[in-house]
């Protein structure tokens, strides 16, 4: 065993499962926070990849403070227009020369985001319905430094921060969490009025389990209000059949509940995406790095998508807490339920954490004594592979919203 400080111990209160109101929300791949998320990662990412390439290394660059400036545009049944586009700025720092090379951090940027919307978003036209924009400066002296140019087999810290992560997901959390990803998945592929711009709230009473859909529908293919309503009880069914997949309780579900028949006011978009009417967005304004907003659970703010995945501490940590986590459910047994967190100190080797902190909900007729040792074996472990996690999101293997 390692001299890591490694801390193992009950949970103070109820498994979330136990709780009388459960509250969690997922902001789907359309929405304007998660635009930013994704377009920062992707540039991350690119970023990344280019000076692996080029250098054999990672060097210091951060991507992660992109914003989005909502357009306007005039749907209409069988298809309106975008009339201002959708501006979004990428802001951020990185390296722009190494030992003599010139390395074209903008143009890799740009040509990353376009990749991105075009591969996520197929009613809006680059350069046209959205406008992206660059500005990516150098990196500050100090925190150069502490990325780091000498080489090192474990980088140091960038921040004094922490991250957090739990396991396994309540019945909730899985609803809410597969009804955006499957609706942006198998079903948007058979239903092209489906936008991506979906966005899910769970809401846990009791035994009764209410699911709130809102979600963006695309003019081009809808015809009419009775196509419209149509549309809406088909998402509304499939969300039920996909909840009952995951729980016995009694669920509901509402879908576009804003909506105003009578009136006409509807959830009807050009694009898919509630950016080209007035949604503005940022990074790491949505959902953690688990993909989730859980209110009962304990939460990190930073904003995981686009920063440095060798030292972060924002990015790293939070991605290794949940993938500790989910190791310790799938190899411990007697867990109900775990949390678990991570504090770096700047400067410090990212594998050895000011501490390591899991606490712990075990089923009946079993203590935390009981299984402390496996515990902090696994989590000994997972710290020791750490620069594991970098290799997994550069290759984009881990999702960061």
């Amino acid at each position: 065993m390692s001299d890591r400080n490694i801390r193992v111990e009950p949970v103070a209160g109820l498994a979330v499962e136990d709780q009388e109101v459960e509250i969690v929300e997922r902001k789907g791949l359309g929405h304007p926070d998660s635009i930013c998320d994704g377009i920062a990662e992707h540039v991350s990412q690119a970023l990344a990849q280019t000076y692996l390439d080029r250098v054999g290394k990672v060097l210091h660059y951060n991507t992660d403070e992109t914003q989005l400036v909502a357009g306007s545009a005039a749907p209409a049944y069988g298809g309106g227009e975008v009339l201002e586009p959708i501006y979004v700025l990428i802001v951020g720092r990185a390296t722009q020369e190494y030992d003599g090379q010139k390395i074209p951090t903008e143009t890799i940027a740009l040509r990353a985001a376009r990749e991105y919307v075009g591969e996520n978003f197929p009613e809006l036209e680059f350069g046209t319905d959205i406008v992206v924009d660059i500005r990516l400066g150098e990196g500050s002296g100090d925190l150069q430094d502490v990325f780091g140019e000498e080489e090192r087999t474990v980088p140091s810290a960038n921040d004094t921060s922490f991250g957090v992560g739990h396991a396994p997901l309540t019945e909730t959390e899985e609803i809410v969490l597969d009804t955006e990803r499957r609706l942006n998945g198998e079903y948007s592929d058979d239903h092209p009025e489906l936008g991506e711009d979906i966005k899910v709230m769970g809401k846990r009473e009791s035994d009764h389990i209410d699911v709130t859909v809102a979600t963006a529908l695309v003019d081009t293919y809808v015809d009419g209000l009775d196509e419209y309503r149509e549309a809406v009880r088909n998402v509304r069914e499939y969300v039920h059949d996909l909840a009952t997949e995951y729980t016995d309780r009694e669920v509901s579900v509402h879908v576009n509940t804003a909506d105003d028949y009578d009136s006409g006011a509807i959830y009807l978009t050009h694009t898919g995406t509630s950016s080209e009417m007035g949604d503005d967005g940022s990074v790491g304004r949505g959902n953690r790095a688990n993909g989730l907003i859980t209110p009962n659970r304990s939460m990190s703010m930073e904003a995981t998508s686009g920063k440095n995945p060798v030292n972060h501490i924002g990015k790293i940590y939070n991605l290794l807490s949940t993938e500790i986590a989910r190791a310790v459910v799938e190899e411990v047994e007697g867990i109900r339920e775990i949390r678990v967190r991570l504090l770096s100190q700047i400067g410090q080797p990212i594998d050895d954490p000011h501490v390591a902190d899991a606490t712990i909900v075990t089923e009946d007729g079993v203590s935390v004594a009981d299984i402390e040792e496996e515990v902090t074996a696994i989590v000994d472990r997972e710290l020791a592979d750490v620069t594991g996690i970098t290799e997994r999101v550069i290759d984009g293997e881990l999702s960061t919203f």
